[in-house]
């Protein structure tokens, strides 16, 4: 485009000087468009942060790295699952790469720190995996959109009402990791489980990195539970599944299991069979039969010999939705406004889930949210099988979303538990 034919376009920005600004408006929406990823690439989370980067990287690659005409350079950082880092990392891909987007991160407290700079900058920040519900509740930012993620107890209030109905329990224990997805994972399913009639004996939080399961396996035998609900990402995920069947509980008191601990990330590792079986829920499984998941998990398979996790799963279909977005606005990402208007507006109508998802209007998916059983295919390998399914799940369950705001959000010390 010439400077001439530029200008007739209309596409000069009001308050600068055409001719002074031509070269940087035209390098703005004909220019590459600049992505930083966030991911943990070392520590505890790094398989994790290995497969965010694998299934963002894998669309833009299936795609030709090019959107409505223009480049797309990703620029990768290492957040360590470390707010702090985190928060750095942001500041360095936005100031001195000079991205135009933020995306990523795994944990859910690096991706508050992030959000609190997104906030105050006003650069986009698109958050597949991190799942901290107060991001799209309380204190929503209109620049922090959840594209393709999910809140934390999203998927865990249906999982307490089939534990409930379906399983017939009556009385549970919660083991959980002690940060706030572990938290909130909690609080959303033993909040309807007991709202039904149920009741929680006892919830034990563990540390990140936890190496000796044994103590905590030691009180659970003895309140003697209906079942348990577990809640252990990455590495934690792994020793738990291990020790439990090692202890000899495995079979003897039922184990129900947020997405993340019989995420591929985890079952993958195991090869005695300790998950087989276990019971979870979360709005993607990659043993679901519909043709878009098995192209999907099929494709996976061939570019990176696994199957896919939630983050490798997540990351690709966040970058669907931005792609769309992007071409909505002809690659002029340059006015954020519309940009997010745009990303708001989409609804990914062919995806790897195989039925169309749009935001609520507080920048969340809703999903139909499977009930997932451990299941060993033909060839030996595992993978999450859809049993049950609640369909249109959003955010807030069946509450009403300004009733449901009034509470506090869950916690260590609010798990909206009803007393029987």
């Amino acid at each position: 485009m010439n400077r001439r034919n530029f200008i007739k376009s209309g596409a000069a920005i009001s308050g600068l000087s055409v001719f002074g600004s031509f070269e940087e408006v035209l390098a703005q929406t004909t220019g590459p468009i600049k992505i930083g990823l966030m991911a943990p690439l070392t520590g505890v989370l790094a398989a994790g942060g290995k497969e965010i980067v694998e299934g963002f990287t894998m669309y833009w690659e299936s795609i030709g790295k090019k959107v409505a005409g223009r480049d797309i350079q990703i620029f990768i950082e290492d957040d360590a699952s470390n707010p702090d880092i985190a928060l750095q990392k942001a500041r360095k891909l936005a100031e001195q790469n000079q991205v135009d987007f933020l995306v990523g991160n795994l944990l859910a407290n690096t991706g508050l720190a992030v959000a609190e700079y997104a906030k105050t900058s006003g650069i986009p920040y698109f958050i597949p995996v991190i799942a901290a519900d107060d991001l799209t509740q309380r204190t929503r930012i209109p620049n922090v959109i959840r594209i393709a993620g999910y809140t934390a107890s999203q998927t865990s209030h249906p999982l307490g009402d089939y534990a409930y109905k379906t399983l017939g329990y009556r009385k549970i224990v919660t083991i959980s990791q002690d940060y706030t997805f572990g938290h909130e994972q909690c609080g959303g399913l033993v909040q309807v489980f007991t709202e039904l009639g149920g009741q929680v004996l006892n919830q034990f939080w563990n540390p990140l990195n936890t190496q000796d399961f044994s103590p905590y396996f030691a009180q659970i035998q003895a309140l003697k539970p209906d079942a348990v609900f577990v809640m252990e990402t990455g590495a934690d995920g792994l020793r738990f599944l291990q020790q439990w069947t090692n202890f000899g509980l495995k079979g003897k008191i039922p184990l129900l299991c947020a997405q993340n601990t019989t995420d591929q990330s985890v079952i993958r590792s195991l090869n005695s069979g300790e998950a087989d079986g276990l019971i979870s829920a979360a709005h993607f499984a990659e043993g679901a039969p519909n043709v878009q998941t098995q192209k999907f998990v099929a494709d996976y398979l061939i570019a990176h010999n696994h199957f896919p996790s939630i983050y490798g799963f997540s990351h690709y279909v966040a970058a669907i939705w931005i792609a769309k977005a992007i071409a909505k606005v002809d690659g002029n990402i340059s006015n954020r406004p519309k940009f997010l208007e745009a990303i708001r507006g989409t609804v990914l109508e062919d995806s790897p889930l195989g039925r169309p998802v749009k935001l609520d209007t507080y920048g969340n998916p809703i999903y139909d949210v499977f009930i997932r059983k451990v299941t060993k295919r033909s060839d030996g390998k595992y993978w999450n099988v859809p049993i049950e399914t609640y369909p249109g799940v959003s955010q807030f369950w069946k509450y009403k979303p300004e009733e449901y705001l009034k509470q506090p959000p869950y916690s260590r010390t609010f798990q909206g538990i009803k007393k029987i």
